[in-house]
């Protein structure tokens, strides 16, 4: 462990990535559901990405959404998991502060993406139950590229200056991450200057970018919910409610995680290091497996071409 020294520096060219503090004898089993749910992850969103693109009937705002989220789902994985199953499988700890600081900005710019791309779908499914005559006429598809393009500016720039603020810092306590992936908070935590400015930034984040986009889609909701209550027929609201449910589902598995996590991070100080560790890259790596999983199977649609697809190849 000499190599680790933690003293003696100021702005270390490298940090060291822990891996699952305290679990590091069980590294090679814990990377096989790591590995099993990259596997998923891969061939899940290529697939809904494919599907969608062979599909002409799948060429709706809906369908558009999802294949931004299966994008942003790709960029996720690709960002973290390579260098978590490095250090699982090769002890391969060492990172360059500019490539922790490269990872940092992707992994927490595409999840403000993948929050704003649900609220657009939440205001697609919005617009197609409660107004379904403007839908079409609302949500064209340059409108949905403007969306897209919202999307995107609004990740990349409300999250630069997590690694601008991050670079600026003395770092001369440790470079040891308690983390397998270089996440804002872990870092900051490193230096040893006044991080307020950093901490109050990622606080803005979650309380005005996260959470606002969390409140709008829950407004959508209540009134999508309304409007689905208010139809006449049994079969008319179970078939409506249909439409939404895929949607509703993979929201649910990104912000509910992401609630337990603070609320754990906040009262429950007694919990282990290792089980923060774990919680914590649960919750960044399983939306990205469930995505694709949940519309492949709860989508009429994707799972028709799926069959078609695998039924022409097997004749």
């Amino acid at each position: 462990m000499s190599e680790y020294n933690t003293t003696d520096f100021t702005n270390p060219s490298t940090f060291i990535l822990q891996g699952i503090p305290g679990l590091e004898a069980a590294h090679v089993w814990i990377s096989i559901p790591f590995c099993i749910m990259y596997i998923i992850a891969m061939l899940g969103n290529f697939t809904i990405l494919f599907t969608v693109k062979m599909e002409l009937s799948l060429h709706e705002p809906m369908y558009y959404f999802l294949c931004m989220l299966a994008i942003t789902d790709l960029v996720v994985h690709t960002s973290s998991l390579p260098k978590m199953l490095s250090i699982f499988w090769f002890n391969s700890r060492e990172i360059d502060f500019s490539a922790c600081l490269t990872q940092m900005y992707f992994i927490h710019c595409f999840l403000v993406m993948e929050s704003g791309i649900f609220l657009a779908m939440a205001f697609d499914r919005y617009v197609a139950i409660c107004d379904p005559l403007r839908h079409s006429t609302i949500l064209t598809d340059s409108f949905v590229a403007k969306i897209g393009l919202a999307v995107m500016l609004r990740g990349s720039i409300v999250i630069l200056p997590f690694p601008l603020l991050a670079r600026q810092w003395p770092y001369c306590r440790t470079n040891i991450i308690p983390q397998p992936y270089c996440a804002h908070i872990s870092v900051v935590n490193l230096a040893c200057a006044d991080t307020h400015v950093s901490s109050y930034y990622g606080l803005f984040v979650l309380f005005c970018v996260m959470d606002l986009d969390a409140a709008f889609i829950a407004v959508s909701y209540t009134q999508i919910l309304r409007a689905i209550f208010s139809l006449p027929t049994k079969d008319a609201r179970l078939k409506t409610l249909g439409t939404c449910s895929s949607h509703l589902f993979v929201i649910l598995a990104f912000y509910i995680p992401g609630l337990f996590i603070s609320l754990m991070y906040r009262f429950a100080q007694n919990v282990p290091l290792h089980f923060h560790v774990l919680i914590a890259n649960v919750y960044l790596l399983m939306p990205s497996v469930l995505n694709p999983i949940i519309y492949g199977v709860r989508t009429k649609q994707i799972r028709d071409r799926l069959l078609r697809l695998f039924t022409h190849k097997g004749t």
